[in-house]
């Protein structure tokens, strides 16, 4: 088998980044040391560069991959849309791949983009809870990286990432306790598919609104569905089986829609029998009869953000600390600490909120 620059990385005891620089003549940010140890390694495991791998270290083609779900949610295309305009302005092509939260399919493309010499990648989606599968994205990433690609992440795909982070667990907090400022104390709550870590982080803003006020939301009461119209009306069906609040959270717009739909169809008023938010503001929020309460998230912001991250220049600290200013495209990976943007929500208060049943 073919000695590879993960073997020479774990040989010499550095990461796969480190290894990189030091055998494509980065390795001036990587230390004499440490790169002498990596080219030892390379040469006694006999390992043989890829002579593709190494053209991508040093050439990049005019486009920009955008990582999504699906390109029919409206939440999805409004991050698009930022992400491709500032992509515009910058000269790039802009592809946009939906994944249909498929950790496997996300992987492949990952490395499609990666083989099509993509400037940058914007994993526009969320992160997996599942840790084999992000195992196995990080490595594809972490060769991608290594090689002089850019990747930036929206919400949270943990702590090696640039990304681009909107305040989903304060969101949903700040959401949740307007609803008990109503007079609110019966949940229900459809946070996303469990397999996805930012309906976990909204869900654990729920309950710490929740638990502030010393309200208690049992299992019964929590519905995890799909990020759509199907999967929000079907939670709610089922959640309504079980219990009857006096308000219904829904921890994305598109959930919403369907829950109030699910709602509508059992002859139930809304708020006047219950109050039913969501959370993003997507264009269409509102529009809604009634218009829909929802959590503002700065989505067009959020790509353009990414995009800005992944091509803005930064300066590598030289040996002694001088700073030397680079374009942050040339070869090599980027080993330096990863940015955060933190992005904030806004609680938008619309007609499909009151106070519950019988509060005056």
């Amino acid at each position: 088998m073919r000695v590879t620059l993960g073997d020479v990385a774990r040989r010499a005891g550095v990461s796969l980044a480190t290894a990189s620089r030091a055998l494509n003549g980065s390795d001036r940010n990587v230390g004499d040391v440490l790169a002498a140890r990596v080219r030892a390694s390379a040469k006694e495991l006999g390992y043989l560069p890829y002579a593709p791998a190494q053209a991508l270290a040093r050439a990049s083609t005019a486009t920009l991959g955008v990582l999504l779900h699906d390109v029919a949610d409206p939440y999805f295309g409004v991050i698009t849309r930022g992400a491709s305009e500032a992509a515009a302005e910058a000269g790039l092509l802009t592809m946009v791949v939906s994944t249909f939260a498929d950790p496997d399919l996300e992987l492949r493309n990952i490395r499609m983009l990666h083989a099509q010499r993509a400037r940058a990648i914007v994993l526009a989606a969320s992160g997996y809870v599942d840790e084999e599968a992000t195992r196995r994205l990080d490595e594809a990433l972490g060769a991608y990286r290594a090689e002089g690609g850019r990747v930036v992440a929206l919400t949270d795909h943990g702590p090696s990432y640039d990304s681009v982070r909107p305040a989903n667990r304060r969101g949903a907090a700040d959401l949740t306790r307007a609803l008990l400022g109503l007079g609110h104390r019966r949940f229900a709550v459809v946070p996303g598919p469990e397999r996805l870590r930012v309906s976990l982080d909204r869900l654990l803003g729920v309950r710490e609104a929740l638990d502030e006020a010393g309200v208690a939301l049992g299992p019964e009461a929590v519905e995890f569905a799909e990020f759509s119209h199907e999967g929000g009306r079907a939670a709610t069906a089922r959640l309504l089986e079980r219990s009857r609040p006096t308000a219904l959270i829904a921890l994305s717009d598109v959930g919403a829609v369907g829950a109030l739909a699910e709602l509508r169809g059992r002859g139930l008023d809304v708020p006047g029998d219950i109050s039913v938010v969501g959370f993003d503001d997507i264009p269409c929020a509102a529009q809604l009869a009634p218009a829909l309460t929802t959590v503002r998230v700065p989505l067009e912001r959020m790509g353009a953000e990414a995009v800005r991250l992944a091509l803005e220049p930064r300066p590598r600290t030289a040996p002694g600390g001088i700073e030397d200013a680079t374009d942050g495209l040339s070869a090599g990976p980027d080993t330096r600490s990863p940015r955060v943007v933190d992005l904030p929500t806004e609680t938008v208060l619309r007609a499909s909120t009151a106070p519950p049943p019988g509060a005056f």
